[in-house]
């Protein structure tokens, strides 16, 4: 795995720069210290906290930053810890957990964000199937945290990799659809991540535009009530600064590719929101292999049949054992959901100054 502070550092301005309003870290996207280092270096402020252990690193890492524990459910050692660490912003999607919160929580200068759910496609699978209030109940638990003394906001997430910008445009029109029903000033709105990363040679994606839209819409939604904006992105802004190389073991009668790396390992994501075909391959004298290309089933090193990568990739036809096969964007979601599985999972870590 190859990482590029350049890489993040600029994608990090990249975001502070182009979003109207705060940019947070969601940090369970990858925790590395190095990450959440180069982060604060590069002017991140904030951070999306969803455990304990988040908590106290990013506390250790970076002392003033704010930390958003939108993680909406808790146990209540979990929030006493929070308290404990002087977290003043969290989020909710039920009665049940808001009671829990307006127990245990000091309500002065303590925000509750209240989540909220909307059944709108654009992102690599559903978000609202876990975390997320209708709008009419959202609209019940904001009256309650104003009537308790918190701080009113709302948050929601339109869903991993999302591509499409009109999911945004729903969710802040939903939001302000919210506080009319609660007769409830919102004082901040967060966006969520889901922020895409570049998976997909054919997609690009256009984060400018998309922040654009939502500084537009939050004003037709909202006029002279807009809160403030804050984005909590993961993917969007780490996945760019790793590069995968994965060592082919072999090629089984020129159809099957066996490498050194799979959906137990960096690549347990792809099963569920698609392949990364952003990849090339290098050969043992580091020669980049670009000649005619074949269809191939990819599979990892375990001895678990499920261990294979989704669909099939597009590699070179003279591809031999040995060879490095690269996958770039993958700071997202791989060291940090690695497993030592069936006695693989090694993962050695290099820094460099660019992977463009």
């Amino acid at each position: 795995m190859f990482f590029a502070p350049t890489v993040l550092q600029a994608t990090a301005r990249r975001f502070i720069a182009g979003f109207p309003g705060l940019v947070t870290y969601a940090v369970k996207s990858n925790p590395d210290e190095m990450v959440v280092q180069n982060l604060v270096a590069a002017g991140i402020r904030g951070f999306d906290v969803a455990s304990p252990h988040e908590i106290d690193m990013i506390r250790r890492l970076a002392p003033t930053a704010a930390l958003h524990y939108n993680n909406p459910v808790r146990a209540r050692a979990e929030i006493a810890h929070a308290v404990g660490a002087d977290v003043k912003s969290w989020s909710v999607d039920s009665h049940s957990e808001l009671a829990k919160l307006i127990e245990m929580v000091p309500a002065a200068g303590c925000e509750i964000s209240v989540r909220y759910k909307l059944p709108v496609a654009g992102a690599a699978y559903n978000f609202g199937a876990k975390f997320g209030a209708t709008v009419e109940v959202a609209a019940e638990l904001l009256a309650k945290v104003a009537e308790a003394g918190f701080i009113p906001s709302l948050t929601f997430h339109p869903g991993t990799q999302c591509t499409d910008p009109m999911a945004w445009d729903a969710y802040i029109r939903a939001g302000a659809e919210i506080c009319a029903q609660a007769g409830v000033k919102a004082v901040r709105l967060n966006v969520g991540g889901g922020f895409p990363s570049h998976r997909l040679n054919e997609v690009t994606p256009q984060l400018e535009a998309t922040f654009a839209l939502i500084d537009r819409v939050a004003t037709e939604a909202f006029g002279a009530d807009r809160p403030a904006l804050i984005c909590e992105p993961g993917r969007g802004l780490v996945a760019d600064a790793f590069t995968l190389a994965a060592k082919v073991k072999a090629v089984r009668d020129d159809a099957h590719v066996f490498i050194n790396d799979g959906v137990y390992g960096a690549l347990t994501e792809l099963p569920m929101i698609g392949v990364i075909d952003r990849t090339e391959v290098i050969s043992t004298e580091g020669m980049k292999r670009d000649g005619l290309t074949r269809e191939r089933i990819v599979f990892g090193p375990t001895c678990d049949s499920v261990d294979r990568l989704p669909g099939e990739l597009s590699l070179p036809c003279d591809l031999q054992e040995g060879d490095y096969l690269v996958f770039h964007g993958m700071g997202a979601y791989s060291t940090a959901t690695n497993t030592r599985f069936n006695g693989f999972g090694d993962v050695l870590l290099a820094t460099t100054l660019s992977l463009r």
